[in-house]
Order: C-alpha cells, then structure tokens, then sequence
C-alpha cells in the first residue's frame, strides 16, 4: 500500500537533513512529513507540515493529523559553531535528546539518527562523548526500534560552508586510494547517500530483533 507512512524530521536545513527532507517528500510510501524546525523551510510540498518552534518544541498538535510512525533526526554542530563545550553538549546531546523525546510522545515508533563516527560515550574527545551518551539516552527511551548512522566526513554543498570540514575533505578526497582496512571509514561519503540510507532503513528494518541498530563508515556504501 503506498502513501501510509508518516515522519517527523528535525534538521531539515542542516547538509544530510535536507537530502533527507526532499528524499522523504518523493517517495510514494510517505504520505506526510512533518518538519520541526526554528524557521519555515524556503518551499512547498502538499506532503509537508511544517512546525516552527525557536527551541524545536512541539506546543500544538492537531489530533485530527496523523500519527507520525517514523522520526528523523539530523541535528548537530561543531566546537567552533558552538563556541564552547557547554554550547555544543546543549546541541549534540540536550536538543536531540530533547528532540527525540517529543517525537516519542508524538508517537514514532522508530528513529534514526545522525551521529557520528566514533562515537563513544567513555571517549576522550568531548564531540564524540556528546554523541555516545546521546545514543545511550535515545536508547533508553524505549522505541520499538532506534539507528544510529555514524558516518565519516561528509561530502556535499552546506548554505553555509564549514572551512575546516572542507580542508578535510580535500586532504581526505588525496588520500582516498590509501584508506584501507580500518581507515577506509574515514573516506568521505556524499549527504544523499547518508539521507538514503536513514530511509531505507526506515521503511525496511533490519530483521535482527535488537532494539538498537548502529550503522558506521564504510558500511553506508554496503
């Protein structure tokens, strides 16, 4: 049956959020999604609902719209965005975990998040730290199934470029033919193929009956 799926996505305008934002909206099996946002989406979609919130909070909901049974989340900063380590743990773990609280009381049943390569809850980089202890929060919150994508650099066009992420993409993108073994997670891969991934996953879970599925570098060109 097409057309009987719902979402929810938050971080739409982000580099991976909107390849995932304009996938979700072509695909014949999404009837509706709804953006949680701080401000609306420059375009239009009969599919799309949008909801603005400056603190991504959902304060009204139609009981009459459907129930979302998909949640997306594609939040994220860096330590030079945030400006501290505070400010980006307020980001990468309070909002999405946040975030990923409303979509649970909305109704997703299944989420799939962004994260990061590496991420570690014990580990010495505070970045990854945040990440780590993000999934374990998510994790205990009790969805029916949760995955977390944990890609490598990304590739693809940001409305506003970072400048170290594409230093790194450059050197990254020269030493390609030498990342093998466990380097080869470390090959850049594009936004969409990421936005991909999360959706098919979405639509097409994995069989294992874990409640927790972790999806990392190289394993997202599989």
């Amino acid at each position: 049956m097409q057309g009987n799926m719902h979402a929810v996505i938050a971080g739409a305008s982000g580099l991976v959020g909107d390849e995932l934002l304009h996938q979700l909206l072509a695909h014949d099996d999404i009837a509706t999604v709804y953006s949680i946002a701080r401000r609306e989406l420059p375009f239009r979609s009969k599919k799309l609902k949008q909801i603005i919130h400056p603190e991504l909070r959902v304060t009204e909901w139609n009981e009459a719209d459907p129930t979302p049974q998909l949640g997306f989340i594609c939040l994220g900063t860096t330590r030079k965005q945030a400006g501290s380590n505070s400010a980006l743990k307020a980001v990468d773990y309070q909002l999405v975990k946040d975030v990923a609280a409303t979509m649970k009381m909305l109704g997703v049943s299944r989420i799939i998040v962004v994260s990061s390569l590496f991420a570690h809850p014990f580990s010495p980089s505070h970045y990854l730290r945040c990440k780590g202890k993000m999934e374990q929060a998510i994790n205990s919150m009790g969805f029916e199934h949760c995955t977390f994508v944990r890609p490598g650099p990304l590739k693809g066009e940001r409305s506003k470029p970072r400048k170290d992420e594409t230093i790194t993409q450059g050197l990254l993108e020269t030493l390609h033919p030498l990342l093998i073994g466990p380097f080869a997670n470390l090959t850049p891969i594009p936004a969409d193929r990421v936005a991909k991934i999360m959706l098919s996953h979405a639509l097409h879970p994995s069989e294992d009956k874990s409640a927790s599925t972790v999806i990392a570098g190289k394993d997202l060109f599989a």
